[in-house]
């Protein structure tokens, strides 16, 4: 308990996010604190050469005094590097200076499913839910075609824009041939989401279907019970989300997830 003290005193002390209107690196003004992670903080910012607002994202400074902080800030870079993927933020810059680290990124401007699930009531259907899947099956297969997972899969990271899907904030990614990079005292949900393999990309978009299921779901009594009892979907989308859920025999592929989903 007195370490975790000690880390929210030192982010207090040295996390503070930067002012708006500040010049960094004589070309990104900073506008807005867009979000602040666990190793990073995400501003909204000009870029005074080009005119366009762009996401400017810098190392958390506890966070760059560490080895795992500083690998895991160049990983991301790196990986937006090799994805160059029309549904991914396209990596503009990265430099370091006397604030600290810093990674320029493209700004998907739209709305996360956080937003259109809690802030717009937004309900999806079976249906809708299996369509969504699949488009997201396709951009992540391309990511793992590369040997790249991206671990952090949740209504957050994953934004609606002019009807198609975008998948931001690379953060936790790391390439299929990592060493493992867990702490294996995690709860056993957070082993599976970031666990160095396809699977755990499957199994963070099994949870994420079941936000976008329950968006539609209306409790008809106060007794809890499972979401495989409480939802009204059929029994193969159940037995797709089983697998992915690692609840039985987990899909080892992206392919076999779609070929699966695709029979519905």
């Amino acid at each position: 308990m007195f370490t975790e003290l000690w880390k929210d005193l030192q982010r207090t002390l040295f996390d503070r996010p930067l002012k708006p209107d500040l010049l960094i690196h004589n070309r990104y003004r900073i506008r807005e604190v867009l979000g602040m992670g666990s190793y990073g903080i995400t501003y909204l910012a000009l870029d005074i050469q080009t005119n366009k607002t762009i996401v400017l994202k810098q190392l958390r400074k506890t966070k760059a005094r560490t080895k795992s902080g500083l690998q895991s800030f160049q990983r991301e870079s790196e990986i937006l590097k090799v994805l160059q993927h029309q549904r991914v933020p396209k990596r503009l810059d990265e430099f370091q200076n006397e604030l600290g680290y810093f990674l320029a990124m493209e700004w998907i401007q739209g709305d996360t499913f956080e937003d259109l699930i809690f802030r717009d009531h937004h309900t999806y259907s079976e249906k809708e839910t299996v369509s969504v899947l699949l488009e997201l099956f396709t951009i992540i297969e391309s990511f793992h075609q590369k040997g790249i997972i991206h671990r952090d899969l949740r209504i957050p990271n994953i934004i609606k824009r002019n009807g198609k899907l975008y998948i931001i904030d690379f953060g936790l990614a790391c390439y299929l041939s990592d060493k493992e990079l867990q702490d294996p005292d995690d709860h056993p949900e957070k082993l599976r989401m970031r666990a160095v393999t396809v699977k755990s990309d499957l199994f963070a978009l099994g949870h994420f279907a079941l936000f976008l299921l329950y968006s539609a779901y209306e409790p008809q009594s106060k007794e809890e019970k499972s979401w495989e009892e409480e939802l009204n979907i059929s029994h193969s989308l159940k037995a797709v989300l089983r697998k992915m859920l690692q609840l039985d025999e987990p899909y080892h592929s992206v392919a076999e997830a779609r070929t699966a989903l695709t029979s519905i």
